[in-house]
């Protein structure tokens, strides 16, 4: 339509559906695919910083998925992590994201993975809640 501008629905604020203090985790026995050297990310047998950072991002994903309003979803916008020790194969190690600020649709959630009272990596994962159609249709070149 020329000369028209078209309004789009605004994604709600996320203040409201996701209150701070949110929590969730996730767990993984560490097997020889989720090593540094099965991920391509060094050339050590313990668990790849990739395979860290993926376990963080299930926590933070575990934290908000039962709140999402109808086809809305979360996708990851920045992370700062710190990978503190090795875990080789066969340990368990604990993600576990808190929900610490949410700004309008940004979610910043603190996270830590340990491996019993070992801190294997602590951080921050900052998300953004999106209308999960548009986002895709953007991804793929549809809009």
């Amino acid at each position: 339509m020329t000369g028209q501008r078209q309004e789009r629905e605004r994604p709600p604020e996320s203040e409201g559906v996701f209150p701070p203090g949110l929590t969730a985790r996730v767990e993984l026995t560490v097997t020889d695919v989720d090593t540094a050297q099965a991920v391509g990310s060094g050339d050590v047998p313990v668990l790849g910083t990739p395979r860290v950072l993926a376990l963080a991002e299930a926590a933070t994903v575990a934290a908000t998925a039962r709140r999402l309003p109808p086809g809305m979803t979360t996708v990851g916008l920045r992370v700062e992590l710190d990978h503190r020790a090795p875990t080789p194969v066969g340990r368990t190690v604990v993600a576990q994201a808190r929900l610490a600020k949410v700004d309008g649709r940004r979610l910043l959630f603190e996270v830590t993975v340990t491996e019993g009272t070992t801190t294997v990596a602590d951080g921050r994962v900052e998300r953004v809640m999106v209308d999960r159609q548009r986002f895709v249709d953007r991804a793929l070149g549809n809009s």
